[in-house]
């Protein structure tokens, strides 16, 4: 299905074609055609392979064909990069030495071509970057060489797991397979899991070849610009009230939140009935951390229930740098709008130590780093 997105996005078959080609693999092609899913309309690439090849490869032979091939140094790299992940992945979940267990389904041409087809197609369409959404994965059992499995099969679930990959809910999950390892090699490795604000330009869908009753089985690839500066964040802001617990459980609730991606915990002292004092447990994050950040309230806490509401955040370009000042090199903060640079502040951690180890005043510390730092970042 990636390589379906790729093409009804804009990438040629025919280059896709000829990096299978570059591989040297005998009897093997692609095939795209149109056809819809679910109502919606899009291509189906197909690997094709020939009557009559051997016996499955193997993860040396996968990376030593990639390695001697004329494909771009881009694309071997990312090739490589999605084989040993999978790779890592198998051995993991099968409890067999890395490179060594049998492949089964994993070691046919069809692991490869998807592999290096991704990669080919991300770097013919100049792809800087990848995002992916929230994965259904699927429900049920999958027939394999390794026997009947459950979905998601082990090998995806642990790549799914060494990521951090966010999984959609049970609610958009269709029965069957909905993300294969190859599938799941390919994302894990090469995509972030957050949606970016970005001007789209175009959308690709890629089709598979089940029809599902529910659930349509397509994938699509949105392709555009991100937007960087003053960038438009989509959070979501939870609240609850508590008046029924210590300090030290709340600030571990605090500490907790910000561990799992909250952007910001914190409390508000609040009046509620019976003139009892309390707190407003408040926290921002990421919109498609909400069920996590929800579930761990209401595990951790008292209350009974947690309000959720959208909202958005302008954010300023940053980014830390090393500065080079009389007193060292200290790490600071730059903070730029349209360009320019509108403040600089100085890392507290190095500053203290500094501080320390001269035995000046913090604050008089802060104050020269911030001041030579943007000396020299203004000048520069």
């Amino acid at each position: 299905m990636v390589l379906g997105a790729l093409v009804d996005a804009g990438a040629s078959l025919t280059l896709l074609q000829e990096a299978v080609k570059a591989l040297g693999l005998e009897r093997v092609g692609l095939k795209a055609e149109k056809a819809v899913r679910g109502g919606i309309g899009g291509t189906r690439v197909t690997v094709e392979v020939g009557a009559g090849r051997g016996g499955p490869y193997t993860w040396d032979q996968f990376q030593e064909l990639v390695g001697k091939s004329p494909l771009p140094e881009p694309v071997k790299q990312r090739s490589s990069r999605i084989l040993q992940r999978l790779a890592r992945a198998e051995s993991v979940a099968h409890g067999s030495e890395l490179g060594k267990g049998t492949l089964h389904e994993l070691g046919s041409p069809d692991t490869l071509v998807d592999v290096v087809g991704a990669a080919a197609g991300f770097h013919e369409l100049k792809v800087e970057r990848v995002f992916c959404a929230p994965l259904p994965v699927g429900r049920g059992t999958v027939a394999t060489g390794h026997g009947i499995l459950p979905v998601p099969v082990p090998a995806t679930l642990e790549l799914l797991r060494e990521a951090g990959a966010v999984t959609a809910s049970p609610e958009q999950d269709a029965p069957g397979e909905m993300v294969t390892p190859t599938g799941a090699a390919i994302l894990t490795t090469l995509a972030e899991f957050r949606r970016p604000a970005m001007r789209l330009e175009q959308v690709g869908w890629g089709l598979g070849f089940r029809e599902w009753k529910d659930v349509p089985n397509v994938l699509a690839l949105w392709l555009g610009e991100q937007v960087d500066e003053e960038a438009v964040a989509t959070l979501v802001l939870l609240e609850t009230n508590i008046d029924d617990m210590t300090p030290q459980i709340l600030g571990y609730v605090q500490e907790r939140l910000l561990a799992h991606g909250a952007l910001d915990a914190w409390f508000t002292s609040i009046g509620m009935k019976k003139n009892r004092p309390a707190v407003l447990l408040s926290a921002l994050a990421p919109a498609h951390l909400e069920a996590i950040m929800v579930e761990l309230i209401l595990r951790e806490t008292t209350t009974l229930g947690v309000r959720s509401r959208p909202v958005f955040r302008h954010e300023a370009q940053r980014e830390t740098v090393v500065v080079k000042t009389t007193l060292g090199e200290v790490p600071v903060k730059v903070k730029r709008v349209g360009g320019r640079v509108f403040g600089v502040t100085p890392e507290y951690d190095a500053c203290r130590t500094i501080a320390l180890s001269r035995r000046m005043p913090l604050q008089e510390v802060m104050r020269t780093v911030a001041r030579e730092a943007a000396e020299r970042i203004s000048g520069s």
